[in-house]
This record gives structure tokens, sequence and C-alpha cells, in this order.
């Protein structure tokens, strides 16, 4: 039904054939027609740059727009618009494909004003003036040799902390499922209840561990308002001392340092750290200026009450009081005011300064200019800004050093990449709603973070 034509083709090739057996016919199926965005380069370059003007939700549609234009047709020698369906064919060849978009690190606040210097000026800094004395390691775990000009160094050991929430109902979501043999079934509703764990990690010890392996640093933390409450700057604190407690009896031969998240639960300052925030300019003509602190009575509740804000420090190093002295012939006990306090750190005219910029968003300031406001010589003395942490006060009385991550810089922290193994792990078991199993479970996926996997 083909006509004479096709036949004389399929005797012509049938003899070349037999005269030559290394000629063999070829099938033209599939071929008759080749795509232009495979035979034209021009086209296909033009397309591309044509989608990536398209920001991050492009589509089919914007194929089939572009091939619908006159300069593209008459360039290409196009008659009309591609399908649709066409459009999606040649999204896939060009690259795309049709799925939930990944998510990486945060990057929110990377290249704030704050936050850069902060990265460049204290914790870089930190990091280059100890890089001599910590440990490095291989690829396959094993120890670096260290430098023999170097060896006799005392080893720094940097502890890695964080916290991280498991769940009851958190298991593999992706999986091979048989369709003719694996029907949809019943799932919790749900995340379940919630286990969080708060730990050290170090590329040298892995977990924060006794040598013994009896005591741990780790918490075990039930969060929510009928269970244990909320984690706090108590806990942090509770949790740092017990640390400390580990590594001075358990590794005295180094110095260790700990690493924390710049989060306000870390960063806490004490209830009467030097802060010029709510400062008054002058003396109290009535009452006196006091801090709002939190004490805890003999029956366990939290009270609170009035008291002094600590003293600062003059440049010289010698205490400042804030309060006039108890014995003063008219403010005896009173606080002294910012007017009062800066004119004895020896600045002159204070009394003609406001009280604070509007929003205490105040003008960028040359070093031979005139000061704005009192708030801000406060804010800028070095008592005021050197104010350290809770944390801080209690590591650095014990010998050890803390120091915070830059904001948004999670990660900077190696700690992450243990819970995510952890967390593969965990998914791996059996469903189930109970709280003895999710305990139970954590601390195995938790176990199963190998030392050698930390040093990679």
């Amino acid at each position: 039904g083909k006509g004479s034509g096709v036949a004389r083709a399929l005797c012509k090739e049938a003899w070349d054939f037999i005269d030559d057996r290394s000629n063999i016919p070829t099938n033209p199926y599939g071929r008759w027609c080749q795509s232009l965005l495979e035979e034209d380069e021009d086209f296909a370059d033009g397309l591309r740059l044509h989608l990536q003007t398209k920001g991050k939700y492009v589509k089919a549609e914007d194929i089939v727009e572009y091939t619908g234009l006159p300069e593209v047709q008459e360039r290409h020698g196009l008659k009309k618009a591609v399908s649709i369906a066409t459009a999606r064919r040649w999204m896939n060849t060009l690259g795309y494909r049709w799925r939930l978009t990944f998510r990486g690190q945060y990057v929110d606040g990377h290249e704030r004003e704050d936050v850069v210097y902060y990265r460049e000026k204290t914790f870089l800094p930190m990091w280059d003036e100890i890089k001599d004395r910590l440990r490095h390691w291989n690829p396959d775990g094993s120890e670096c040799p260290p430098d023999p000009a170097k060896a006799n160094l005392r080893r720094v050991v940097v502890w890695y902390h964080d916290e991280s929430t498991f769940y009851a109902h958190d298991r593999r979501r992706s999986q091979w499922v048989n369709e003719a043999v694996d029907a949809p079934s019943p799932h919790a509703k749900g995340e379940g209840h919630s286990l969080m764990v708060c730990d050290f990690v170090s590329a040298d010890y892995g977990w924060l561990r006794s040598k013994d392996g009896k005591d741990s640093a780790r918490v075990l933390f039930k969060a929510g308002k009928a269970r244990d409450g909320w984690f706090t700057n108590e806990d942090i604190l509770a949790q740092a001392k017990k640390a400390l407690a580990i590594l001075r009896r358990d590794y005295p031969d180094e110095d260790h340092i700990l690493v924390y998240d710049n989060a306000t639960t870390h960063t806490k300052r004490a209830e009467d750290a030097l802060s010029a925030r709510k400062m008054p300019k002058g003396t109290p003509k009535t009452g006196n200026w006091l801090l709002e602190t939190m004490v805890v009575d003999e029956d366990g509740e939290v009270q609170t009450v009035k008291a002094k804000m600590r003293s600062g420090y003059f440049r010289d190093g010698t205490p400042q009081s804030f309060y006039f002295p108890d014995d003063h012939p008219t403010h005896p006990g009173i606080f002294k005011g910012m007017e009062v306090i800066l004119t004895e750190r020896g600045y002159t005219d204070v009394k003609k300064l406001r009280y604070e910029c509007k929003g205490f968003k105040c003008k960028p300031q040359t070093a031979d200019g005139p000061p704005c406001c009192c708030r801000r010589l406060l804010f800028n003395e070095p008592d005021f800004a050197g104010v350290k942490s809770r944390l801080e006060e209690v590591c650095q009385a014990e010998g050890f050093k803390v120091v915070f991550l830059p904001k948004f810089h999670c990660e900077l922290n190696p700690i992450e990449q243990c819970w995510g193994h952890a967390k593969r792990v965990y998914r791996l078991n059996p469903p189930s709603s109970k709280e003895d199993d999710l305990e139970r479970n954590t601390i195995a996926a938790l176990a199963d973070v190998d030392i050698t996997h930390i040093r990679r």
C-alpha cells in the first residue's frame, strides 16, 4: 500500500546490502523531525536567556510566549508559537524539573552592619589566634601530624553547643512503594510528643562525656506548658556548670572553649548589669531609680524586688558607683543620673546634651565632633560596651572561655550536621506515639553519630 517508489527503494537497499555487507540499512523512525532546540544553538541560548529574565518562578508558558514573539519567529523561521506540551518537554531538555524547592542555610542578616563588624573584628580574629593550638584531622578521621615547631603548644578543644528537638511522629516520607500491594495506611495526626536535646560536641572527643562514660553534659527536656516548662537562661547556666565540672576533672591538660549561638537565652545579661537604656539624665527629685530583679524566696516562689545597678569603672579601672553615698547630705543613696556620671568621667557641657536622640538613632559621629546625646556617650564607654553575659561571667570565673557565633550564622556550627545524621537514623524507627519510645530512639540515634563522621 506504499506504492512502487517505496518498493524500488527497498529493492535498492537490499541489493546494496548484498554487494556490501557493511552497508546496513538504517531505520529513520523517530528522526523525521529534529527539534529546533537541538539543531539551533542560537535559538537555545536565546531561550535560556529569556527564561533567566523571568526570575525565580519560571514556567512553560514563558517558552510559548518567547516563540510567539514576531522577531523570534522571523529570525528562526517559525510560523507559530510552540504548543504547551512541547514547551514542557523543552523545560526538561533545558534542565528544569517540577519539584519542591530545596532550602539551604538561612542568610537573613548575614551582611548586616553589626553582624559583619562582630564577625570581622571579634569572631574571626579569635580563630586566627588559636588555629595553631587546634588539632586537625584527615578525611579518614585520623589526626594530622602536628607542626614540630608548634607541637609543644597547649592544645585547645572547641566544644560546640546547640539544642535540637525530636518529634515522636517524625518518620521517613519517601520510600519505594508497590502500588499493587501497598495501600495508603492511616497515620498519626500532628508531630506528636517532642523531646529537646541540648548538648556539646567536639571533633576531639565527640559528645561531651566523662572519660568513663558515666557522666554527661547532655540535657533531655520536655518543653511545654504542661510538661517541663521552657528552657531558660537558668537551665543554660546549670548545664554549663555541669560541663565545666567534667572538663575540669577529666580533661585538665587542655584549654577548652565553649561555642554558643547568639540566641537571647545564651546572651542574657545579669539583671543588674550596666545599661544606659532607661537611665534618667538627672538626679531623681523624688524617689529613687532602681532596677527590677527576680529572686527566689525561701518557699521557692519567684519575687520581683528593687535593686541598685552594679558599679561601673573609670577608664583607669577605678570603680564608680552610680549612686550617691548613704551619708550624702542631700541625696543619700540616690541614683546620680547620667549627667553626673558623665561629668565624673571627665565630660564637659553634659548639661547641654539631650537625653537621647529620637529612637536612639544617632547620626554618625566623628572622633573630633561634638557628642550627640548622653545615652550614646555612656553606650560607648568601655565598661558599658564590654558588659558580659551571665554565661560568660560563670565560665570565665572557672577559667573557661565562651565564644558566641555571629548572628544568623548557624552554618558555622558543625553540631548541626550531627543533628541531621541523628534525625536520619531516628526516622528509620517503627512508628510510635509513646514518649518512652521517643526518648529511647532519640538516645540511640545520637549514639550512632560516630567520631569519624564528626571529624569529616
